[in-house]
């Protein structure tokens, strides 16, 4: 059986609701107003948690790393990755202004760290559980140092084959985590629907046996419902102020009514789930008095007389005998006389 796993009281797995975490990601520019209003989005969508990103510039990329495709179509070609991160960078003093920013709105602060430090200022601050990037699954020695924090762990699969993610959960579980939520996700930004495979949520939770969510990077919210309908247990999805904003990643986000209409789908959605027991719901017992049939004479009968199937019919609404009890009506006599169009009942029959 796949486990729950427990976040900030929250229980996370199949057979509970669907955490849904606000991907605030840079799409602050590096601007503390507009990251409180991205908080404040996450808020009036009804999100469980906010998530930002958390790194020293100089720990994460060299001065030779370029950049992705879809960071040149975004902002300027000729920077590197590296000049673009720093712009990008929350100091700590940012971070623990953003964590007791959360606290006051009553949203749960996350973020995604990638480097030691970046871990270290996380575990200070007191996130509950730490979220893990894609591009660190063979970053054995990270994800060791991180599984060593003692704290529930939410790894990205985005870019991995399945051996892949294999060697990273143990990793995980070896340096002494066995709290582990698996993200499936593919790494385009934004995706192609077509890439985007969500039957492997269903591949990663037959192989590992943990709680598995998945990372949304696809334009809209379609292909997040999808993945909730199909068990994700977690959704991801990065969102902005403005997609027109300059930066990496709001061209790949939603905007705040997209954000809200996203949370709205998927606890409606999860409202339509029930218990899998096939009976009428309550709310159909008025439509089955109407649309159900009867069995009605086609023309009057008396006392005595033998029912032949020439001589019935089925007409709303129900409430006489069942047109597929005909065999147990039809041979039998009936005790009284009765009208054309008169619904039969047991109570008429011999």
């Amino acid at each position: 059986m796949v486990r729950h796993i427990d976040i900030a009281g929250r229980k996370i797995g199949p057979g509970y609701f669907c955490f849904i975490i606000a991907e605030a990601g840079v799409n602050h520019n590096g601007d503390m107003d507009l990251s409180k209003a991205l908080i404040d989005v996450a808020v009036k969508a009804g999100a469980d948690a906010v998530k930002f990103q958390t790194f020293k510039s100089e720990w994460v990329s060299s001065g030779s790393a370029r950049k992705a495709e879809y960071q040149k179509q975004a902002i300027d070609a000729a920077e590197s990755q590296l000049d673009m991160l720093r712009k990008l960078e929350l100091s700590p003093e940012a971070h623990h202004e953003l964590q007791a920013y959360c606290q006051k709105q009553g949203i749960l602060f996350l973020s995604t760290p990638f480097d030691e430090e970046s871990v270290d200022l996380l575990d200070e601050i007191g996130v509950p559980v730490f979220k893990i990037g894609s591009g660190e699954i063979t970053n054995w020695p990270f994800l060791e140092y991180i599984a060593r924090k003692g704290k529930p762990i939410i790894l990205s699969t985005g870019m991995s084959y399945l051996s892949e993610i294999d060697q990273a959960v143990r990793v995980i579980q070896s340096a002494g985590c066995d709290k582990l939520i698996l993200l499936h996700c593919v790494s385009s930004y934004p995706a192609d629907p077509a890439d985007v495979n969500l039957n492997a949520i269903k591949t990663l939770a037959n192989a590992f046996k943990v709680p598995v969510g998945y990372s949304d990077h696809t334009l809209g919210i379609e292909i997040s419902l999808g993945a909730v309908a199909l068990g994700a247990s977690m959704i991801e999805k990065h969102f902005t102020i403005d997609r027109n904003l300059p930066g990496p990643d709001h061209k790949a986000s939603l905007e705040p009514n997209e954000m809200i209409a996203l949370v709205k789908g998927i606890r409606a959605l999860e409202s339509a789930f029930g218990d899998g027991r096939k009976a009428p719901s309550p709310a159909e017992q008025d439509t089955r008095q109407v649309a159900r049939r009867s069995l009605v004479l086609k023309h009057e009968v008396k006392a005595g007389d033998l029912i032949e199937a020439s001589m019935l019919t089925a007409l709303r609404p129900c409430g006489g005998i069942d047109p597929c009890l005909i065999e147990f009506v039809v041979g039998r006599r009936v005790n009284r006389r009765m009208q054309a169009g008169q619904m039969l009942t047991w109570e008429d029959l011999k």
